[in-house]
């Protein structure tokens, strides 16, 4: 079955909803991801306030996946025990590799976040890498 990128969804009434921006589609290693499918199950990660997932720059010419997030109060957020609640949940490629842990996410007036502001061309000092942490996620064969 073949995936279509949902930029926007329909409800039953017949009322469109602005889903996420086309250009905040990933390409990594030639899979598209969708950051709204991204962030929706890092939200049921407990202690996730909020977040946003961005794409970041890499060393093979696509793109890596990064998750931005921000902690309820008194929560702290383990990068490692996110990824291993995440295989479960997404496919292999969809996993980000990076997670900055922020205090709050940058918003615009009207209370959205400002991905804009997260995007750069060099990762942030304290952001955490699977690859360096030594986890390494393989697609899975079916039985």
């Amino acid at each position: 079955m073949r995936r279509v990128q949902q930029i926007l969804r329909c409800d039953a009434a017949g009322h469109f909803f602005f889903v996420d921006r086309l250009k905040d589609a990933i390409r990594r290693r030639g899979e598209n991801v969708s950051s709204v499918e991204v962030e929706l199950e890092i939200a049921a990660f407990p202690g996730v306030m909020e977040v946003a997932v961005i794409a970041a720059h890499s060393p093979y010419g696509d793109d890596e996946v990064m998750a931005v997030i921000a902690p309820a109060p008194g929560h702290t957020i383990d990068p490692a025990a996110l990824v291993i609640f995440l295989t479960e949940r997404l496919a292999h490629f969809m996993i980000p590799r990076y997670v900055q842990i922020m205090d709050s996410l940058p918003k615009t007036p009207t209370n959205k976040i400002k991905k804009s502001e997260l995007r750069g061309k060099d990762l942030p000092p304290d952001v955490w890498d699977r690859e360096a942490h030594g986890i390494s996620i393989k697609r899975q064969q079916l039985a």
